[in-house]
């Protein structure tokens, strides 16, 4: 089966596993110390599986949970529940035990797939003796099995976002969009059987799952998968792996930029290029990096509803703007009025998608499914934005996040930013405060770099020179760690609860 720009993948899962096993060659490597897995060792993983589950009675499309870290036995369990005709339920690791709780009974599981690593907190998420755990190196096959019937309509995914209030939503995706998710990666990128991505991205979390897992699959390539992120060895990693491209998330960057390590120059050769996901960059941000470490930073924007990927700036030499997430890859995006009318070039609104990279459904939640989508069937992002004249979007900030002060909109990206224009600034977020006088106040909270003299008195004085002192924070926290998603995206409207 062969990767096209012109459509997305037929078929399933199931399908195009079989195709790169009879291909050959390396699928997955991991470069803190586990042996690789060929394509061919990973069907006959995913298949045994498969096998187990099927011969235990486990339903077509029946959720089995997989609560694993990067690692060898989760690329395995996950390609196992797929190929088997499985929805595969990922266990957000950093849910905290509340929310994983949710997801297991509200997904109805009766298998997960556990983790040594991961039993503690499993056990204490899930009522006990309702599920079966499962350790994927034990499992006997005793005959074979006929497997279940697959079609690429039949679900394939389960996601649950990682929602700041009331219980997440989970996202259901079909084989047909999962494999759409990975090919607007593959074409953007122009991933080839001859590249090698790197994965410090949890694959619990779609950008992990889709685009470097799915996007492998998809293209014919390889990738090197770490447990998770370090700054001190990253460099270190995409040497060893020979990697020619890798995905992160924008803090990655910062921390990054802001670590002593710096990759040698057979590295940077080999180097395609970086992709940044899941929130916006920042220009000085993304100048500084490439200015240090001589590697294109490739900004795009994705969402769990998408599969990942929407928007994607080109590769170069072909024009990336700095501070956009670029221009739609596989699906159509567009800016679109509160009552769901699309607008001209540099007008702001909500960004909506359709594409075969699109969602099939919220699980159990007819109204979520209905609220998202709009009337002649565009996926509401949730994203306020606008679109030049030349294609590219600009993301200005969300609509749950936008603050509104003494009646004009303030869009938090503005606030960072501008804190992030400070060198020692490593992370930054604004955030609104109820306000007697004004409806709603701006704050923020930053990380500064290591031995920074920086106050927060300081940070105000800056964003006041940059932005006037009606949109400037009232007070900048000065704190150890922002609070952050399973990919690494900060959650702002946590840090008021944090700082109050």
């Amino acid at each position: 089966m062969k990767l096209t720009a012109k459509a997305p993948p037929k078929g399933t899962v199931r399908d195009w596993l079989r195709s790169r096993a009879n291909e050959g060659g390396t699928a997955f490597l991991f470069p803190e110390g586990h042996s690789n897995l060929s394509w061919q060792d990973v069907l006959i993983g995913a298949a045994k599986i498969a096998s187990y589950l099927t011969a235990n009675g486990v339903r077509k499309g029946e959720s089995v949970a997989i609560v694993h870290p990067n690692s060898r036995q989760g690329v395995l369990c996950l390609f196992g529940v797929l190929y088997g005709g499985f929805r595969a339920t990922m266990i957000n690791l950093v849910a905290g035990s509340e929310a994983i709780g949710y997801a297991l009974d509200h997904s109805d599981v009766r298998f997960a797939f556990v983790a040594k690593s991961a039993r503690e907190l499993f056990e204490s998420a899930s009522d006990q003796g309702q599920i079966e755990v499962l350790d994927s190196e034990d499992l006997v096959v005793v005959e074979p099995v006929e497997l279940h019937e697959l079609e690429p309509s039949d679900h394939a995914l389960l996601m649950y976002t990682s929602g700041t209030t009331g219980h997440p939503k989970g996202v259901v995706h079909s084989h047909s969009s999962l494999l759409a998710g990975g090919w607007t990666a593959a074409i953007a990128h122009n991933l080839t059987s001859q590249d090698r991505g790197m994965c410090v991205l949890p694959i619990y979390h779609i950008n992990g799952l889709c685009v470097t897992v799915i996007g492998a699959l998809v293209s014919g390539g390889s990738l090197a998968m770490c447990t998770k992120f370090s700054a001190s060895n990253f460099w270190r990693q995409i040497g060893a792996s020979k990697s020619t491209w890798f995905s992160v998330v924008p803090t990655i960057i910062s921390h990054l930029l802001h670590s002593d390590q710096n990759p040698e120059q057979s590295v940077k050769d080999r180097l395609r290029f970086g992709r940044s996901a899941s929130s916006p960059l920042s220009p000085d941000v993304q100048a500084a990096f490439e200015a240090r470490f001589d590697v294109p930073i490739i900004e795009t924007m994705g969402l769990t509803e998408t599969a990942a990927q929407i928007l994607s700036n080109p590769l170069p030499p072909k024009i990336r703007k700095i501070g956009s997430p670029g221009i739609p890859v596989g699906n159509e995006t567009a800016i679109f009025s509160k009552d769901f009318q699309p607008l001209k070039s540099d007008e702001e609104g909500e960004i909506v998608v359709r594409g075969p990279n699109v969602m099939l459904e919220y699980l159990k939640n007819p109204d979520a499914t209905k609220e998202c989508f709009t009337p002649n069937g565009w996926l509401r992002t949730g994203d306020l934005g606008r679109r030049d004249a030349d294609g590219y979007f600009f993301v200005t900030g969300r609509l749950k996040e936008l603050i509104i002060k003494g009646g004009e909109n303030i869009a938090p990206r503005e606030v960072d930013e501008a804190l992030y224009s400070h060198s020692e600034v490593v992370e930054a977020a604004a955030f609104s405060r109820p306000s007697e006088v004004y409806g709603e106040s701006v704050e923020a909270a930053v990380t500064i770099s290591e031995g920074s003299q920086l106050t927060s008195k300081l940070l105000r004085e800056l964003c006041v020179e940059k932005l006037g002192k009606f949109k400037s924070p009232d007070v900048v926290y000065i704190l150890d760690n922002l609070p952050k998603g399973p990919s690494g995206k900060i959650q702002r409207l946590k840090l008021s609860e944090i700082t109050g």
